[in-house]
């Protein structure tokens, strides 16, 4: 007998739940609008007892099943057989007339046993026919049955195939066995080549079901373990695309996850949650002491690793819903929104909760996802070019262009292309998942309220470089404004939003921008972006101040009337006016559409000083007339030719030439202190000397360029000392690179970017940058290097490159055929 003692019964806003017995079965119901809901039950026997009866025997139903299903195959002589039964197992349904429809295949689950059961229709001739997926209708009581999986720990094991039957009209339904899989097993699957890989095979949740948050841990997890970039870039590419295939709605929050942002730069969201807080919903989470959780986070170094231990060994008593990447993407979202009193309280208990539910290897990335410290290796650039892969392999919507020879590297051309100039997932992913990669650069256009990245240049050793790369081009030189970087939009309603170098809004700290441009803008000009440089001012003298005194401005909600230290708006370019972009357009136009569309106005809005001239002697005159009204030196710029503006490249149509480009290696290098060694007699107490890294963004690693000890003074230093010592960890980051012979005393985690000036670059058997790039087995090192300013306007994965320090080498061998490589330790 086949008795359903127990049952839950959902409706979309209502949930009855009665009491399980070891052998239930779990059918989930929904009503139609016109009937009550009352339960379909299903027996092999009209005496059976019914939900108020006493419990049967404590027999598995499966058990019992197939027990009742072999007493009636051979008493019942008139059933006909179907060619697709595979078992002899039947089970007769009393539904007092009724006529079971099923709508294609639905899911028996025995939950006690952990199996899950498929139906499906073997003939067509009986009144059973498919309609729709995963519902039954018992159409005499108008109501209908809906199949759920249930899966919280347990993984469901595949059954053998077994037989439903409906004995009034002789009719058989197969029960076909699906094979479901354990998360581990998801990943391994998932580290497939992309081309062998199929998507289904790796989903371990049922239909309709939100991305559980452990299939997108699991994955940080395996990243995390591997060092080679393809390998790393097929196993994202394979979670985007089993999220594609199964549940497209979670793939925003998988986006932003895995690039361990909550929402685009510009929008200003924050979770704003500091350690201190992470540690306390920690220690109540796991029923922990915050001392015992602090002295843990001092000897691993990590505090989600902490988490993992901590979280591991805490038992509970009720077993809270498995987190899925919505409902965390989602509270995270809602953290970050919290303010105002016992804003950090709610945080904390928001953190708690997402705490409590997580299991395995959950904690851990939850607190760096918090701490926003994700550090697997996946450099958003790589996440880019997965998800252009992912789309490659599912997009139904067309295929590649004609004459695409390699649709897997246009389709990461195309995605970065449109992230450069619209570095927003919200607008992005949607426009994948309704036309796919292919179309995306025409669904997706850059527009006003949205920052691109800015086009970078790229520095050069002496006015001959210049000449040389540009020989037989028409150039421009312009000043190289010591000030910092920002883009503003004016909008068609007349609003004014101001973004820095990172696309962070800056608009509350320039309150008087936003003023003289309003003003200063020509009536012809109803909506544009400027490119430009905000430089501190002193209007009574008329002179340029160093980007240090603009360095002392407040960050944020600056009063007009409270400033101090004034700035002139210096705009060098133009990328969008009056509805239409100009990023395609030669520098020559955009600049006269620039120089049409405002009225200069000295110490509050000025053009860049620029000049047309392929003269060497004039150029070196320029540069010292640069030197001479404060300036860095020069900008110099293809002018006609190759002259669209690149959204976030480093591109050689823009070179800069700095004032000290004789007495040293020509420009200043933005790098990481990793590490730093205990200072001696005066220095005793701070950090003596730094060990200071480049990024080398192919293999997403920092890369030790040099020690440097030099260029501070005794209050930088105490400064520099205390700045870094809350950020000491127990030992070196996995995608560090250094030599065994460097042992610094302490290690940081990556967090300043420091402005570094140099006499030289040399060939170092010791130091790692660009190895393998100039020379196969070194790298290049600095000599005689020293601190010129710390860059609070960049993030480590902004220092510079590899590929620059190595072109930089180049060019100082170029420039001096008598320089000789320091294999010296510096």
């Amino acid at each position: 007998m086949l008795s359903l003692s127990s049952y839950r019964f959902t409706q979309p806003t209502i949930l009855y739940n009665f009491s399980l017995k070891p052998s239930s079965i779990f059918l989930l119901f929904s009503k139609k609008k016109q009937f009550p809901l009352k339960p379909l039950f299903f027996s092999a026997n009209p005496n059976s007892r019914t939900m108020s009866d006493s419990p049967p025997p404590p027999r598995s139903a499966f058990a019992v099943l197939m027990a009742n299903s072999k007493k009636k195959t051979t008493s019942s002589p008139k059933k006909r057989k179907t060619p697709d039964v595979e078992t002899s197992s039947k089970t007769p349904v009393d539904n007092q007339g009724s006529v079971l429809k099923p709508i294609k295949d639905i899911h028996l689950v025995n939950e006690s046993k952990s199996e899950e059961v498929v139906v499906k229709k073997p003939n067509q001739d009986s009144v059973l026919k498919p309609i729709e997926d995963t519902h039954l209708v018992n159409e005499s009581k108008s109501e209908e049955l809906v199949v759920e999986k249930r899966n919280e720990d347990s993984v469901l094991k595949p059954i053998e195939d077994t037989h439903l039957v409906n004995e009034s009209k002789s009719e058989e339904l197969v029960v076909k066995k699906r094979k479901m899989i354990s998360p581990d097993e998801s990943i391994e699957e998932m580290k497939k080549k992309a081309a062998n890989f199929d998507p289904r095979k790796a989903v371990y949740w049922g239909d309709g079901e939100r991305v559980p948050f452990m299939f997108v841990v699991k994955a940080f997890d395996a990243i995390s373990k591997e060092s080679g970039r393809i390998v790393i870039t097929e196993i994202v590419t394979n979670m985007l695309r089993t999220v594609i295939e199964t549940t497209p709605e979670d793939l925003l929050p998988v986006v932003y996850l895995a690039a361990n942002k909550i929402a685009a730069a510009h929008d200003g969201m924050e979770l704003g949650i500091g350690d201190a807080s992470i540690i306390k919903a920690l220690a109540e989470a796991c029923g922990a002491k915050e001392a015992h959780i602090k002295k843990q986070y001092k000897e691993l170094g990590d505090l989600g690793l902490v988490a993992k231990v901590s979280r591991s060994s805490q038992p509970l008593m009720h077993k809270p819903e498995a987190l899925t990447v919505a409902k965390v993407f989602d509270t995270f979202r809602i953290i970050a929104k919290e303010s105002g009193k016992d804003s950090q309280e709610k945080k904390k208990n928001y953190i708690k909760s997402l705490l409590v539910a997580a299991t395995d290897c959950e904690p851990q990335y939850l607190i760096r996802l918090l701490q926003t410290k994700l550090r697997i290796g996946l450099a958003e650039q790589t996440l880019l070019v997965a998800i252009a892969h992912a789309f490659v392999y599912s997009d139904n919507h067309s295929s590649p262009p004609a004459g695409v020879d390699s649709p897997l590297e246009e389709a990461a051309k195309i995605v970065k292309q449109v992230y450069s100039v619209i570095p927003v997932y919200e607008k992005i992913v949607p426009a994948l998942l309704a036309d796919g990669v292919w179309k995306l650069s025409e669904t997706c256009s850059f527009s006003p309220g949205v920052p691109v990245g800015p086009m970078l240049a790229k520095p050069t050793k002496g006015v001959s470089e210049i000449l040389d790369k540009f020989q037989d081009m028409e150039f421009t030189c312009e000043y190289k404004y010591d000030g910092e970087r920002a883009q503003i939009h004016y909008m068609e309603d007349g609003s004014v939003e101001i973004y820095s170098r990172n696309a962070e809004r800056n608009t509350g700290k320039f309150p008087d921008v936003v003023a003289a441009i309003s003003r200063l803008k020509k009536s012809s000009a109803t909506s544009f972006v400027l490119d430009c440089e905000l430089v501190a001012y002193d209007r009574e003298k008329q002179k340029i101040l160093p980007f240090q005194v603009l360095s002392t401005r407040a960050r944020k909600n600056v009063v007009i009337s409270e400033i101090k230290v004034n700035v002139c708006i210096y705009a060098f370019d133009i990328l969008y006016l009056n509805g239409q972009p100009l990023l395609q357009e030669q520098l020559n136009v955009r600049r006269e559409h620039l120089y049409k569309s405002f009225e200069e106005e000295p110490g509050y809005f000025q053009f860049a000083t620029a000049v047309a001239s392929n003269d060497l002697e004039e150029i070196t005159k320029f540069l010292e007339d640069a030197v001479n009204a404060s300036c860095e030196g020069l900008i110099i710029k293809t002018l006609s030719k190759d002259a669209t503006y690149e959204p976030s490249k480093r591109s050689n149509n823009w070179l800069k030439l700095k004032k000290d480009y004789m007495e040293s290696i020509g420009d200043s290098l933005d790098l990481v202190p990793i590490g730093a060694f205990h200072g001696r007699g005066k220095r005793t107490g701070v950090y003596g000397a730094f060990l200071l890294a480049c990024y080398d963004c192919n293999n997403e690693e920092f890369q030790s360029i040099c020690k440097i000890g030099t260029g501070f003074s005794e209050a930088m230093l105490e400064e520099r000392s205390s700045s870094l010592r809350s950020k000491v960890i127990a030992k070196p980051k996995s995608y560090y690179r250094y030599a065994e012979t460097i042992n610094p005393d302490v290690w940081f985690e990556p967090t300043e970017v420091w402005e570094v000036k140099a006499a030289d670059l040399t060939i170092s058997p010791v130091h790692r940058a660009a190895q393998g790039i100039v020379d196969p087995g070194k790298g290049i090192s600095l000599r005689f290097p020293r601190l010129m300013r710390v860059r609070e306007d960049k993030n480590p994965e902004e220092a510079s490159s590899a590929e620059m320090i190595a072109d930089m080498y180049n060019a100082q061998k170029h420039n001096n055929k008598n320089n000789q490589d320091d294999n010296d330790e510096d």
